[in-house]
């Protein structure tokens, strides 16, 4: 099991947090996102960030005002099928999509693997595709994906967490974490990962948090640019915020085990990239 960090779309420059020692400078917000190399499922795409079709039509995908607002790059190197193709695979080598939710900005590049199996939580599917809200923008699928949806209620306890699964036709390296708060059917993926010394979880958190010291202790507090969108887009923030606090615990207890990682810090991002120059953990 291989895993690479991608940044599948550069928006706009956020402020570090307070920062006596000077250490952090002012960063593009990243779209963070996993290519994992699987031993009998192909590759595994964790979000994809914006895709081409963003890239060549950004007004009619991603709309004025979240382009007024996100800044996004919109770089063709950057879309998630380039990387995959520079890392030397086709795009029909990514049999799976796992997205934490259906918003905009993780959903851009599903039309650039218009093959794979879409893994999702049946609430995000439902709240994006029944319901709607201007936050989902419905021609990001409008290519019809493969969805397989998921409900909590068929899932597992696991390390403190409820309703977590297995994702069919996936190994069970791969899990699909309930983790809402942010929208109605936010979910996390963990990937068990080898290390040095065994093994270890690396959990994408997707929006969940959007800076690493609201789960790791002794960092600086959370920007304010993070602070207010988050407040704006939530949908149930004390359940996220229970959410959130059960990923720093487990990082307090855990810290050789697990390893939690969100979509859009980019110092968080920029250090994985440092621990892993050729793009893999």
């Amino acid at each position: 099991m291989r895993i690479h960090h991608l940044n599948c779309g550069s928006m706009r420059e956020v402020a570090p947090p307070s920062d006596p020692d000077g250490a952090l400078r002012p960063l593009p917000a990243v779209c963070h996102c996993l290519l994992v190399e699987t031993d009998s499922a192909g590759l595994v795409l964790v979000e994809t960030g914006y895709g081409t079709l963003d890239v060549r039509d950004p007004q009619r995908r991603l709309g004025p005002d979240f382009l007024a607002w996100a800044q996004p790059v919109l770089d063709p190197e950057e879309t998630a099928v380039r990387q995959v193709q520079r890392l030397g695979y086709a795009p029909d080598d990514v049999r799976h999509v796992v997205v934490t939710h259906l918003h905009r900005d993780h959903t851009g590049g599903l039309a650039d693997f218009p093959h794979a199996r879409v893994h999702l939580h049946e609430a995000e599917h439902h709240a994006a595709t029944v319901v709607g809200h201007d936050r989902y923008l419905s021609a990001h699928w409008a290519h019809d994906p493969h969805w397989l949806t998921y409900s909590g209620a068929d899932g597992e306890r696991w390390l403190g967490f409820d309703g977590v699964q297995q994702l069919a036709g996936l190994p069970p390296e791969i899990l699909l974490v309930p983790l809402a708060g942010h929208t109605p059917g936010h979910v996390a993926v963990a990937v068990r990962r080898p290390t040095g010394g065994g093994s270890a979880w690396l959990v994408h958190a997707g929006d969940a948090y959007f800076y690493r010291g609201e789960v790791q202790a002794g960092l600086p507090p959370t920007p304010p640019a993070f602070d207010a969108l988050q407040a704006s887009v939530e949908t149930d923030r004390p359940l996220r915020l229970r959410n959130v606090d059960r990923l720093r615990a487990l990082l307090a207890e855990q810290p050789d085990q697990i390893d939690v990682v969100s979509a859009h810090d980019p110092w968080e991002f920029a250090r994985h990239r440092q621990e892993a120059p050729a793009s893999s953990v």
